[in-house]
């Protein structure tokens, strides 16, 4: 098993929102949960952040006291237990935790975050590297924090089925390790050229991750910069499992 360096640390604490009930997987809410309660007692319980509910599912989720939990609803609920820590809207609107909206960025109000889909079950709901490297670079500048959702379910760019079925569609899917260190160089100022080739490299052996940075292809991230970008901009990405992002990094051996 590798060590995990500092850099690499920075860049995966609490980083994947566990979100089991939601296509590819659509698991039961009981197998999701007991999986979220499994994954908090794990030796990479570090890299967990929050469960996604539905505001409908809250009240059977049978929470524990150290749960986390992102909250999907349209409208703002009259008690919450203080396990849930935020919202998630499609609307382009502030609710009173913090709320991350899917909506187009000048839309979103003051104070409130974005989120953006990085893919989806078709090939047409991933978005191509210039779209996305549009929001990471627009989102920086307007000092925006967001958290992404669905397609990120392996660390590097690659072609991938879209489901477990024998008959799935395959495409390009973006990889987390590439969106997030991406999203590092928009928050610290990288010109969108950098941001795009971030996006686009499927090659393992760019990525090097130190105990002081992150060096990438001649330009380099210090792991303060890196924990900066994830405090501050770039929260999380909700994913149906938690497993496979974690049996690949193991198969890089950055695990």
């Amino acid at each position: 098993m590798a060590r995990t360096t500092a850099s690499l640390r920075a860049l995966l604490a609490k980083l994947i929102d566990y979100a089991g009930l939601y296509p590819p997987a659509g698991l039961p809410l009981a197998s999701a949960v007991e999986n979220y309660r499994a994954y908090l007692a794990s030796g990479e319980s570090w890299m967990l952040n929050r469960l996604v509910l539905p505001a409908a599912k809250l009240g059977e989720a049978g929470m524990a006291a150290d749960w986390r939990i992102t909250l999907l609803m349209g409208h703002e609920p009259e008690r919450l237990p203080a396990q849930v820590e935020t919202f998630e809207t499609k609307m382009p609107r502030r609710f009173s935790l913090p709320t991350y909206c899917e909506a187009p960025l000048d839309a979103i109000p003051r104070g409130a975050f974005a989120k953006v889909r990085t893919g989806g079950l078709t090939p047409d709901m991933i978005p191509p590297t210039p779209q996305l490297a549009d929001f990471l670079c627009e989102a920086a500048r307007r000092r925006v924090p967001f958290k992404a959702t669905a397609g990120l379910h392996h660390p590097l760019r690659s072609l991938r089925p879209l489901t477990d079925a024998a008959d799935a569609p395959h495409a390009v899917l973006h990889g987390f390790v590439n969106v997030f260190t991406a999203a590092a160089f928009a928050w610290h100022g990288a010109r969108k050229e950098i941001v795009i080739d971030t996006l686009n490299d499927v090659d393992p052996s760019a990525f090097d991750f130190r105990d002081d940075e992150l060096r990438w292809r001649g330009r380099s991230l210090s792991t303060a910069e890196l924990r900066a970008a994830r405090r501050d901009f770039a929260h999380s990405f909700g994913a149906c499992s938690f497993e496979e992002p974690i049996r690949d990094l193991r198969e890089l051996g950055l695990l």
